[in-house]
């Protein structure tokens, strides 16, 4: 219960809607407790037992002074307009009473709505946030099945399994006690007798419900594994089909798929059995109390009349819904508690990329970039060791080496996509991780191998992260990136829709987008991680004149592998298992005749 608690804060802002259903749920339960009633002089009309009063009794706010006040009105109906014609003012009375409790009841279903709809929209909002605002450390090591499944399954099963049964936990006590009152006035001996035999279904109901919990856990988690499966499908179908994985594919995702089946059978069969196994309590008790009721009512000492009996019956057979549907709620609760913990630890994973409370605006790049003694390590091996660099303002550094020698890892370090291990990054002299975020971010563009493109039109792509910028500018940047002709020719223009990452487009079209939208930034600082690696011949170089314009007067760390594209730079830096073991410009590495020249013989360069 404590997952639904935490859960429930999330509705303190909309709490006057939870207050209005409480309201609204309060007056319909008594509206239909007052139909319930009405069938007790009902009954005695039909079986002539009417006990005729004429005189108004005195004392109102007692058992015998309400009954005897309503057997009093009673006998003013009947006299007044005959038996018939009392029965027939009974019966519109409780047609009416019905009208004002569903009345009522549909108000308060208004009400929860809004409360439920709009907590699950903040919760989904605050998980989007979570994951927008982790450091891609975190997103590096999760699955996205598992975040993915979080926004889905998980938020359908707390929206359905919690936030749908909020109002039965906090509805059916008020009936409960409302029925359990009204009881204690027509029976108390029978009404002790009920309490004491109710609880017995209420602790099988209880030991269900800790094992629904246990299994919708394991749901919850195949459910996830699933969803992983079916995204790496995906992202990788060009990749299956190449190799012929269909096969092999299949018969992952179907062992998934069946661990999945099996688990949610497993709580299902869990969860069904609640509902008859509580009716079959409910009617033993009913039993049971239906016969000592007759005790009460054929006895030597009766105690109890024929019609204020049935009514007990009545509003008893009433009293066994809301007792099973709180039992239902909290069942369900239960349930979706596994989901509010996976919910809970997705937000309670820290962010290890932090912006400090005191952190310094910072607009204006004037000076280097600095590099010193960084250590770096994903895990407990570090990737960079104590790394020493300088990038002045306006000069270009390259990065050069095998994979996996760190120089991607060196570029996420600028941005702050990860914090150092150990030493210092610092811009015009300050440390990185005294600047505020957004504001070191701004003065960087970045063009990474893999081009990351949105489903949306190629405009949007362009100006992503600068709304309001105009179609001039959008072109004059398509065009820097040799983007501009291929972009007239598509279907819309620069409002053809690209599609899932740019699905619609060559990988050579997507790098140009790629480098249109840096371009657009006109930042002071560039970081270029393979840049031209997916481009063709002509428009590597077309591409490459651009950059080399956009360069000037830019600092800029360039990684490369193709070694022809990065001759211009200032300097170049050879790494190797996380250390720069040469440094210098093309022709002094390259007559050095270390490890730059070696690379570039592998590539037919000299």
């Amino acid at each position: 219960m404590r997952n639904f608690f935490r859960i429930l804060r999330f509705g303190d802002p909309y709490r006057h809607y939870a207050v209005l259903n409480v309201v609204f749920n309060l007056l319909a339960t008594l509206f239909h407790l007052a139909s319930l009633l009405l069938f007790i002089p009902f009954l005695r009309l039909l079986l002539g037992q009417v006990k005729l009063v004429h005189a108004r009794p005195t004392e109102l706010w007692t058992r015998d002074g309400l009954e005897g006040t309503f057997n009093w009105g009673l006998t003013q109906l009947i006299e007044s307009r005959g038996p018939m014609g009392a029965l027939l003012v009974i019966s519109i009375s409780i047609v009416v009473i019905f009208l004002f409790k569903n009345f009522f009841r549909y108000l308060a279903l208004v009400a929860i709505c809004n409360f439920r709809n709009r907590v699950v929209r903040d919760i989904r909002g605050k998980v989007y946030d979570k994951m927008l605002e982790l450091p891609l450390r975190y997103h590096n090591t999760e699955r996205k099945g598992d975040l993915l499944a979080l926004i889905t399954n998980d938020m359908h099963v707390m929206e359905y399994s919690v936030m749908f049964y909020i109002e039965m936990v906090f509805r059916e006590p008020i009936a409960i006690l409302l029925f359990l009152g009204t009881m204690l006035t027509l029976s108390p001996q029978l009404t002790v007798i009920s309490l004491v035999l109710l609880p017995v279904s209420g602790l099988l109901i209880a030991r269900i419900s800790k094992s629904l919990k246990r299994r919708s856990t394991r749901v919850q988690e195949k459910s996830a594994d699933l969803l992983a499966r079916v995204e790496e499908t995906l992202t990788g179908i060009r990749v299956i089909k190449a190799f012929n994985g269909e096969a092999d594919m299949k018969r992952r995702f179907e062992r998934e798929n069946e661990m999945l089946t099996r688990s949610s059978i497993a709580m299902l069969n869990r969860q069904d059995i609640a509902s008859p196994l509580s009716e079959t309590m409910g009617a033993a008790v009913m039993a049971a109390i239906a016969y000592l009721g007759g005790y009460y009512v054929l006895g030597e000492n009766a105690t109890l009349t024929g019609d204020s009996f049935l009514g007990f019956i009545i509003i008893f057979s009433q009293l066994l819904a809301p007792i099973k549907g709180f039992s239902q709620g909290y069942s369900a609760i239960l349930r979706g508690s596994a989901s509010g913990q996976r919910l809970f630890d997705l937000l309670a994973v820290e962010n290890t990329v932090k912006e400090s409370s005191d952190a310094l605006p910072f607009t204006d790049f004037t000076d280097k970039v600095e590099f010193r003694k960084v250590t770096f390590a994903y895990d407990s091996t570090p990737v960079l060791h104590s790394i020493d660099l300088v990038i002045p303002k306006g000069k270009s550094v390259a990065l050069v080496g095998t994979s996996g020698s760190g120089k991607t890892t060196m570029a996420g370090l600028l941005p702050r996509f990860f914090d150092v291990t150990d030493g210092e990054v610092l811009i015009d002299g300050k440390d990185l991780r005294d600047l505020r975020i957004n504001d070191l971010r701004a003065l960087m563009g970045i063009v990474t191998q893999d081009s990351v493109l949105f489903n949306d039109t190629v405009a949007n792509n362009i100006a992503f992260g600068a709304p309001g910028t105009s179609m001039a500018d959008i072109e004059r940047a398509a065009r820097i990136a040799n983007a501009h002709e291929f972009i007239l020719q598509l279907e819309n223009g620069y409002q053809t829709n690209i599609g899932d990452g740019g699905n619609r487009l060559s990988g050579g079209q997507k790098q140009r987008l790629s480098i249109a939208r840096a371009v657009l930034k006109n930042p002071p600082i560039l970081i270029l991680d393979e840049a031209t690696s997916a481009l063709d011949t002509e428009s590597e170089r077309l591409v490459q004149d651009a950059l080399y314009k956009m360069l000037e007067g830019r600092t800029s760390l360039v990684i490369a592998h193709r070694l022809s594209t990065i001759q211009h730079c200032d300097e170049i830096c050879v790494m190797q298992q996380g250390h720069i073991i040469e440094r210098g410009t093309h022709q002094e590495l390259f007559e050095a005749n270390g490890q730059y020249r070696k690379l570039c013989d592998m590539q037919a360069f000299a």
